[in-house]
């Protein structure tokens, strides 16, 4: 589609959309009556969707469960969760028509991504609540592909099913295919016994240098994609073969990039925070919401012959930033100055402490051959070596910790690489 044609659709779905919302929603009955949006028709041009009050990932849950749907329970015939974490879980709950317009969204991005009918996937992602697995599970059988319903754990049998069932997709997260790829090392198996090709790899941020090192150590072709609970799931945004950002769905969701501080939209490019509205979700529809994702938005079409922008990758989120020493500090910057160094692993965790009455951070790093805890001098030069590599890409002194091979903690879903102190006695 053009982009005229694309945002006529937007428009007439955005204005349908508004007086749903408003119609079946206390709550947006409530918001949009306050802001004087009573019908779709205030609604004059995509701009005018600044005026409509954002969602925060907090108002959804002070809805819990079920106080934002739009449609009576007897029309929800699914319900997935985020974990609750951070407080109750965020809730989604699906009709059958979210359903059918997820597994379409979920089946472009694999499309997107390079997978076919030919392809066996195994999922290892976890299976439950949780959209990732069941979203990419209805996707890719969507488009003919055989499916492998693996769920997360069990390496050596995951690694049999590779071997054994010729799986040449795998869907995981970034952290598990980077275990996985360790693994496949120690297997004892030549890679000529795996067929493996492709990964759709998503529910965290994957930088271009762990990608590689995925890749590398899989033997695997990878592409990220993007989604969450509070939106429908994965099948928001996806890369192409081209790699040169995501497309988003455009014709069911309208993102904008903001300033995260003072709510002013940014133009094509801009970095900013990510805010989504669902144009096509019937049973729990949310307009302008707020992901505390930081990346930007280009308009220009792909080469690969898509028109529909495309998201950067994720740069971070909004609260998962740390501010150490006045400096603002993604856990994927340090990702990125890391993974590929000489002699030491892809696997790190950040450890924040808090020093009279400032943030100090010590980053911890995994060695790749314990030969080298013999030698104090080549120690001490690697450390150096990376301190200063932290130093150039954050501005910043960090304490860098060399640990012994495989000493780290792997994770077989969404990786937590921060852990942090600041609350503990202050050290002396």
């Amino acid at each position: 589609m053009s982009r005229k044609d694309i945002e006529d659709l937007q428009l007439r779905k955005l204005r349908w959309m508004v007086d749903y919302c408003y119609n079946n929603v206390p709550f947006y009955h409530e918001r949009l009556g306050q802001a004087g949006i009573t019908s779709g028709g205030k609604i004059k041009t995509l701009s005018d969707i600044q005026y409509i009050p954002c969602t925060t990932k907090d108002d959804i849950r002070d809805n819990y469960p079920f106080g934002l749907l739009a449609v009576p329970m007897k029309k929800i015939v699914r319900i997935h969760a985020s974990s609750g974490t951070t407080g109750k879980p965020t809730v989604g709950a699906y009709t059958q028509e979210d359903l059918d317009v997820w597994s379409d969204l979920v089946a472009r991005v694999a499309v997107a991504g390079g997978a076919t009918e030919d392809d066996i996937f195994q999922i290892s992602f976890g299976y439950g609540l949780f959209t990732g697995a069941l979203g990419l599970h209805y996707g890719l059988e969507k488009i003919g592909a055989t499916v492998i319903p693996a769920s997360s754990g069990n390496t050596n049998k995951q690694l049999m099913m590779f071997r054994d069932f010729g799986v040449t997709g795998l869907v995981a997260t970034p952290s598990y295919a980077l275990y996985l790829g360790e693994m496949v090392r120690e297997s004892g198996f030549p890679m000529s016994a795996y067929k493996l090709r492709l990964g759709l790899l998503g529910s965290e941020g994957c930088t271009n240098s762990m990608r590689t090192q995925i890749e590398r150590s899989l033997n695997i072709f990878v592409t990220d994609n993007y989604g969450m609970t509070e939106l429908t799931g994965p099948g928001v945004a996806g890369e192409c073969e081209l790699r040169q950002g995501l497309h988003f769905a455009e014709d069911h969701f309208l993102p904008e990039i903001i300033d995260k501080d003072t709510m002013e939209q940014k133009g094509p490019g801009e970095p900013g925070e990510l805010v989504v509205t669902t144009l096509s979700r019937y049973g729990m529809p949310v307009l302008r919401y707020r992901t505390k994702d930081i990346t930007s938005i280009t308009y220009e079409p792909c080469a690969c012959g898509r028109t529909h922008a495309r998201m950067q990758k994720v740069m971070g989120r909004t609260d998962d930033m740390l501010i150490i020493k006045g400096v603002n500090v993604f856990p994927s910057q340090i990702e990125s100055a890391l993974v590929g160094m000489e002699g030491v692993g892809p696997h790190y965790q950040l450890v924040v402490r808090r020093r009279n009455f400032l943030d100090n951070l010590e980053v911890k790093v995994e060695l790749l051959n314990a030969d080298l805890l013999e030698s104090y001098g080549a120690l001490e030069t690697l450390q150096r070596k990376i301190h200063d590599r932290l130093k150039s890409v954050l501005g910043l002194d960090t304490r860098v910790t060399l640990a012994e091979p495989k000493s780290l903690e792997r994770f077989q879903g969404k990786a937590k690489r921060v852990l942090d102190l600041r609350n503990e006695p202050e050290e002396k």
